[in-house]
Order: C-alpha cells, then sequence, then structure tokens
C-alpha cells in the first residue's frame, strides 16, 4: 500500500520510533501538576498549529472524555504533528466514538508518523472493528506502523474469542514471512498474549507451531527469545518439550 518514498522513510530501522515516542511522561516528579484540563480544552480549538499540538500532547496524559470530539476533528488536521498528537491522545482517551474516524485516517493518511499513532490508539480502542484496519496494516504497511500493528493486534485479547481468531492468522504470516525482525518479534510476543486466551484447538496449535518454528529456525536472535518467552508464558507442553530439548543439547 505505502512506498519507500513515504514521509520520513520510516522502513529504517533508526526511524522505527515517533518524535513523541522520546518525549517523557508528566509525572510528579517532572512536574508539579498536570495540565489544567480547562486550558487544554480551550487550546485545542486555538487556530495556531503549536497551541493545537500541545494541547493534543496533554491529553496524552490528561484523561478527560470531553477532549474526544476536539481529538478526532484534529486528526484531520492540515499540520501532521497536530494529527499525531492527537492520535496518541485518543490512545490515552480510547472511545467507541473515535474507531470509525481512526480507521479512516489510517487508511487516508499519507504520513507515517500519524499512521504509526492511529494504529496505536486502535489497539487502545479495544474494539472489534479494529481488527481489520489492524491486520491490513500489519500486512502492507510500512516497517515502523507493521511494528505495531503486532503490538495492537494483542490487545485483541480483551475483545473476545471471535477476534482473538482472527487475529492469529495475519500475526503468523508476520512472524513467518516478514522482513523486519522487530515486526517478527513483536508478532511472537502478540500471539503469546493471544494465545492465553485460546482452548486447546486447531487455531491454537497453528498459533504454537508458528512459535515452535520461530524459535528453532529464525535467523535472529531477539525473534527467537521472543518466541522462546512467548511459548514459556503459555505454558504449552510441546513448546516446554522442545526449549528444554534443545537448551540441553547446547543448541540455544
Amino acid at each position: 500500500m505505502y512506498d519507500a518514498d513515504d514521509l520520513s522513510l520510516l522502513d529504517i530501522e533508526e526511524e522505527l520510533e515517533s518524535p513523541l515516542d522520546k518525549i517523557e511522561p508528566l509525572t510528579d516528579e517532572s512536574v508539579v501538576a498536570k495540565p489544567d484540563p480547562e486550558e487544554m480544552l480551550a487550546l485545542l480549538e486555538n487556530p495556531q498549529p503549536q497551541q493545537k499540538m500541545l494541547a493534543a500532547r496533554a491529553f496524552c496524559d490528561i484523561e478527560d472524555a470531553r477532549a474526544t470530539p476536539h481529538l478526532i476533528r484534529l486528526l484531520s488536521d492540515t499540520c501532521p504533528l497536530v494529527r499525531v498528537s492527537a492520535a496518541y491522545a485518543l490512545g490515552r482517551n480510547p472511545s467507541s466514538e473515535a474507531v470509525s474516524p481512526l480507521i479512516a485516517q489510517l487508511n487516508s493518511d499519507w504520513n507515517g508518523y500519524v499512521r504509526k499513532g492511529v494504529v496505536w490508539a486502535l489497539g487502545n480502542c479495544r474494539d472489534r472493528r479494529c481488527l481489520p484496519p489492524l491486520a491490513d496494516a500489519l500486512r502492507t504497511d510500512i516497517s515502523a506502523v507493521r511494528l505495531w500493528a503486532a503490538s495492537a493486534l494483542a490487545q485483541m485479547a480483551d475483545v473476545g474469542y471471535e477476534a482473538v481468531i482472527r487475529a492469529i492468522p495475519p500475526l503468523i504470516e508476520a512472524l513467518v514471512k516478514d522482513p523486519v525482525e522487530a515486526v517478527r518479534s513483536n508478532s511472537a510476543w502478540a500471539i503469546g498474549q493471544l494465545c492465553r486466551e485460546l482452548p486447546s484447538n486447531v487455531v491454537y496449535a497453528t498459533a504454537i507451531d508458528a512459535l515452535i518454528q520461530a524459535f528453532a529456525e529464525d535467523q535472529d536472535l531477539g525473534v527467537r527469545e521472543d518466541a522462546k518467552a512467548s511459548l514459556l508464558g503459555v505454558g504449552d507442553p510441546r513448546g516446554l518439550q522442545l526449549i528444554e530439548t534443545l537448551e540441553q543439547e547446547g543448541w540455544f
């Protein structure tokens, strides 16, 4: 869906993070008090992009449902930094009303940083409507967005059995085929989270097989470690036996 000309070339390993990722959270240690919600709500309507961005970022720390309609509107702002700030803020203030606008923005936004924030917000919404666009992003988007789409799909564990069943196949595909090690690692972690919610059925067995394959065959040590951690977390007997056998042989 997106090519190498996408803004900021997020396929590059060094740019898997968003500009907002390294912003320190507002804590009691770093500030005297959180921003005033009333002031920040007013700033969300400010015509200056810098002011709107700062206000939206404030709601990454403040939970206030009154901000939701304003943040939804800012998803389509002309300034990418305003849009990405609004996406993160909606992730901190998840709402069923935000799901459709977030999906629409994911499908239309040309900025990789914005799509990454939107994917994170969709995961936090924990809504079954988020599953298809997240699965599509995991298959087709640039590496930084795929990275977070894998993690976001793990949130389907809180949605229900059907959502878990539907989230596992795209994660298995990414674990086996994605060219980026970090995406495969996140997929392994997400599969482990979802398998904890499943009974022993065909989907569960297929997911465990994929984790075992990644643990035994992936060329990247980090992916193998994450697959191992997921197998240990699920406690599947086949996986545990394989781990024990390979470690006894000094393979790992």
